[in-house]
């Protein structure tokens, strides 16, 4: 395929590997046995032993026997426990546009999914987290879950494991360079000081000192990477000098052996000392970045007071050397983070100092212009820059929002800020956090001023409609129009027409629909010059004569959307003006331009990950095949779409269900019963990229693990053996008697297939199962050309 990585990667989400993994063979071994025998597994330990890398690369190894993704959820950044849910959500890339709760959502996602959840650094939500764990283990009987905490959750079947500092040398023996080279400790400490020394080795004559260097670092993995960075000025001798001597001093009188945790705060303590002074400064102010920063921000943010703005590139330079900023290169440019116990190393300093409230102020204040600026370039040729720099914010967007609701009389900025980010949202698919926040704003008891308030209901109004939930939009409509005629503002005057013909027309109520759209299009955003307003009211309205059957003037404004478009450069009303155009072109009698524009708006939603806009393109072209009587190809598509709706917890718009409804029927209908329900369960075997790959009439992505085209099936392999039992012809009691497993706990694997599947009868089963067990002995086997 020719599209961008959203549709292509597998499913799965962990960090790539910035520096090597040394060592752990044991500790990984250990891991993969308890992972095997519960499915609740913790691994604890102070800050620095390792626990985050140590799950990730255990992660990397057992990926395939989890078909259904292995996911890090990074929970170190997130200070608000309500947001934990969602933060699992967005991880795991599910886009729901109901108005579920999330945990349910959730819930909902992961049952029968076979999957690995690693919740990293859940210490601080301790009580949320073994909550979230254990109502996730309860209802996902095949999700297993990897956390790291500097303790134990304390939830029913919970393994834990403490993660030890890396192996040192036998103490006493003088064993050679080679020898010595197989103690992880040694091993790595060599391998971070050939990163930073590239002609350094281990060798006989050194081989004393760093053994004395890395026992005196107690074998754990930050203090040694720490410390090896210092060789790029240090000598080898003189770095275990300098540890001595901290050391000594931190320990003096104390007869008993140094705890870890005070060796790694010496560590860290001279990391510290070694920096200069506004190097210390800007470590301490960077801390209050939630998701790392890049170098704007850190201009913007940690300037001032004894950091000038030019000397701030010098000093992330000096930082990156001390090993104190992690390096990140992203699309967008160079990224910043600071692992999180330096992170809070500083942020200690910076409380310290009195300054933090002041520098959490500004770090709001960045990231509320951010999000106003990125509104109002939204509608441009740079349109996915935001969209993806925002995404990278994402962290940064909540600690600012946060800080809003926490500080007395910042309530007005959180609506502000939350507003400015309503296409984020939309495009991001974050319909139900926007809508949290901007609910919590509203609902504060310190009022917003009425223009801010009027734009945040109409916020509040669109989220909810494009959730299907019109009665919560309707109680905001009703305030924003009192409020509207009050303040006689004609850009809130036209949002307030624009969101009630939007409710109108998802309601079906048309002829209202037509009138409150073109008021917002002609009279109100036009006179103002709001052309992104003017592009989003228009593209409705096209709908609302196209529907009524005014197909000369839908077309008309159709055109005239795309070429407002095309003038901007613009990328994301361009991708749904064209798909919904498609439909009106297809209705009058073009099948092939109508194709051409659903391939040209699924390619244009690629870097937005639009799952829910991208189901709607494969949906009309499934409608265009059936209308030509390519009915394999509609079943094929109608198939793969019973996922995609589901994967991104939406469903078809009440006004094209019947294109929907008539599509089936005639696909059915032309193939027979049978046949239809063979061609769509070798749909829904289809995952994403294959099902967009057909959709696009491209050759499906071969897997790269397997080299085969053949979509793995969704299904546990105990979902396929009970399968199997159904395509006998076996009843429920049988099933349950082969598999020795209660009556209930039957039904329920047969609910799960189903559910995965999108079928709706056993028939369609044995189906599924007879054509996977050809595709896997070679005979026909699916490759996902139609």
């Amino acid at each position: 395929m020719t599209t961008a990585t959203s549709s292509t990667r597998r499913p799965g989400r962990l960090p790539a590997e910035v520096t090597s993994f040394v060592g752990r063979r044991r500790e990984i071994a250990d891991v993969r046995q308890m992972l095997t025998r519960s499915r609740m597994v913790t691994l604890t330990g102070p800050g620095g032993v390792g626990k985050t890398r140590l799950a990730s690369r255990v992660a990397a190894d057992v990926q395939r026997a989890f078909p259904d993704g292995v996911w890090l959820v990074e929970l170190a950044a997130l200070q608000n426990p309500e947001l934990l849910v969602q933060t699992v959500i967005d991880t795991l890339e599910i886009q729901d546009r109901t108005s579920r709760s999330p945990i349910r959502v959730l819930v909902d996602h992961l049952q029968g999914r076979r999957a690995l959840l690693i919740l990293d650094n859940c210490e601080h939500l301790l009580g949320e987290t073994a909550m979230l764990a254990g109502e996730l283990l309860r209802a996902a009987p095949d999700l297993r879950i990897l956390a790291t905490s500097r303790q134990a959750l304390g939830i029913v079947g919970e393994q834990t494991m403490g993660v030890p500092p890396m192996p040192l040398p036998d103490s006493g023996r003088q064993d050679p360079a080679d020898v010595l080279a197989g103690a992880d400790a040694v091993q790595l400490f060599t391998d971070r000081a050939v990163a930073v020394l590239p002609g350094f080795t281990l060798n006989d004559a050194n081989r004393g000192v760093v053994e004395r260097i890395v026992r005196r670092l107690d074998g754990i993995p930050l203090g040694i990477e720490l410390a090896a960075v210092r060789l790029r000025v240090l000598s080898i001798e003189q770095l275990n000098d300098r540890l001595d001597d901290r050391f000594r001093l931190l320990s003096a009188g104390s007869r008993t052996v140094m705890p870890r945790h005070q060796t790694l705060r010496a560590l860290i303590d001279w990391s510290h000392t070694l920096c200069t002074e506004q190097e210390r400064l800007l470590w301490a102010r960077a801390s209050v970045f939630a998701d790392g920063l890049d170098l704007d921000a850190a201009e913007a943010v940690c300037a001032g007071d004894g950091i000038d703005r030019d000397e701030i590139i010098d000093l992330v330079a000096g930082l990156v050397d001390k090993s104190v900023f992690t390096r990140e290169e992203q699309a967008g440019g160079v990224r910043y983070r600071l692992l999180e116990t330096i992170r809070q190393y500083g942020l200690d300093r910076l409380r310290e100092s009195g300054d933090e409230d002041r520098l959490r102020g500004r770090h709001r204040d960045y990231y509320r212009d951010l999000a106003v600026h990125a509104q109002e370039e939204w509608f441009g040729p740079d349109q996915v820059t935001w969209f993806e720099r925002l995404r990278s914010e994402h962290g940064n967007l909540r600690t600012a929002l946060d800080f809003c609701f926490a500080t007395p009389g910042e309530h007005a900025q959180a609506l502000i800020m939350t507003t400015a980010l309503r296409y984020y949202w939309i495009a991001a698919g974050f319909l139900r956090e926007g809508r949290t926040w901007v609910e919590r704003g509203l609902a504060s008891s310190q009022a917003a001023p009425d223009d801010v308030r009027a734009l945040a209901l109409c916020m509040l109004t669109r989220l909810a409609i494009l959730q299907n939930d019109f009665a919560a939009a309707e109680s905001g409509l009703k305030e924003s129009r009192v409020l509207a005629e009050r303040l006689g503002d004609g850009s809130i005057i036209a949002q307030v027409r624009y969101v009630s013909g939007l409710a109108a027309l998802f309601q079906g109520r048309l002829p209202e629909a037509l009138k409150l759209l073109a008021e917002a299009t002609y009279d109100w955003y036009g006179e103002i010059g709001d052309e992104m307003g003017v592009v989003n009211s228009m593209m409705y309205l096209a709908i609302a004569h196209s529907f009524l059957g005014d197909s000369d003037t839908a077309v008309t404004l159709f055109e005239e959307c795309l070429r407002r478009c095309e003038a901007r450069s613009e990328n994301w009303f361009t991708s749904y003006a064209k798909c919904v155009y498609g439909l009106e072109v297809w209705r009058q009698g073009d099948p092939a331009r109508a194709i051409e524009l659903e391939h040209e708006s699924i390619r244009l939603k690629e870097p937005f990950n639009d799952g829910l806009g991208t189901a709607l393109c494969v949906e009309i072209l499934a409608w265009i095949a059936a209308g030509e009587d390519d009915c394999e190809r509609a079943a094929l598509l109608l198939g793969a779409l019973g996922p995609m709706w589901r994967s991104v917890g939406g469903s078809l718009f009440h006004y094209l269900r019947a294109f929907h409804e008539d599509c089936e029927r005639r696909a059915r209908d032309g193939l027979g019963a049978r046949k239809f329900d063979s061609i769509m369960a070798k749909g829904a075997g289809l995952d994403l990229r294959q099902a967009v790959a057909v959709a696009l009439g491209e050759k499906a992505p071969v897997d790269e693990t397997s080299g085969t085209a053949v979509a793995e099936s969704p299904l546990t392999p105990r979902e396929l053996e009970t399968a199997r039992l159904v395509a006998q012809g076996l009843t429920n009691k049988e099933i349950a008697a082969a598999l020795v497993i209660s009556r209930r706990t039957a039904e329920g694997h047969i609910e799960h297939i189903m559910n995965k599947l999108g079928f709706k009868s056993r028939t369609q089963i044995a189906v599924y199962i007879g054509q996977l067990d050809r595709a896997l002995d070679g005979d026909g086997a699916s490759t996902g050309e139609v």
